[in-house]
């Protein structure tokens, strides 16, 4: 049971991903992934390259910020204050490392994208396994505009969700990418990485995003040390 944080005075600390066109609000991964984790507790396909375990997001620092997180949206002041931090953006993703764990933090990011009509929000989540969160996604958080909220499939040959509004997948060859209306391969790779003027995750014409799979295989240690965690 989610139980109210004592702090009262929240102060969230927002990322801003290299290859992001927006700042982004972000939570330990692995820790926060529930929907990451298959039979077994192992990750699945779609997480064993998981770059926010790799790299930059292991610095001391960079934890330290999604540590911070993961308390401080318990604060009873936290939506007012991510309100007042997104400020006249027009773009925020939400989780560029972890997801939404909790049904009561899904209520109140609901608030936030409510409260800032004005930004479109993308919120990449495996969160909809989840049976405590997904009417909370499904009644709060997609009727609302100016939000797509894309629910992750585990693969990583192409292999897409049936009968969901918005969604995404990973190709580990192009052979396998299959394009139609509303299905956007992103172009990235082509840009070093950067997305570029691309919007493609934002839009909610775009019903399936294909990634292309990258980065290196896990240490399987590294999932154990964040359980650990």
């Amino acid at each position: 049971m989610w139980i109210m944080g004592d702090m009262m005075n929240a102060t969230p600390k927002l990322s801003a991903p290299s290859k992001m066109p927006c700042k982004s609000w972000s939570l330990p991964a692995w820790e926060t992934c529930p929907g990451a984790r298959g039979k077994g507790g192992q990750p699945v396909d779609a997480c064993r390259t998981c770059y926010a375990l790799q790299g930059r997001y292991t610095f001391g620092a960079v934890e330290a910020v999604r540590k911070h997180n993961l308390d401080d949206w318990k604060s009873p002041d936290w939506v007012d204050a991510m309100v007042k931090h997104i400020g006249k953006s027009k773009l925020f993703r939400w989780f560029d490392s972890g997801d939404m764990y909790d049904a009561m933090l899904a209520i109140k990011i609901a608030q936030v994208v409510k409260a800032t009509p004005h930004c479109a929000h993308w919120i990449p989540t495996r969160a909809y396994k989840d049976a405590a969160i997904l009417p909370v996604i499904e009644e709060l958080l997609q009727p609302l505009p100016n939000v797509v909220v894309r629910f992750s499939s585990d693969s990583v040959h192409g292999e897409t969700l049936d009968n969901v509004e918005h969604s995404s997948t990973i190709i580990s060859d192009e052979s396998e990418y299959v394009s139609g209306k509303g299905r956007v391969l992103c172009t990235a790779p082509k840009r070093k990485g950067k997305c570029g003027k691309c919007r493609a995750c934002f839009d909610p014409r775009v019903k399936v995003v294909t990634y292309h799979k990258h980065g290196r295989a896990v240490n399987p240690k590294m999932f154990d040390r964040e359980m650990a965690d």
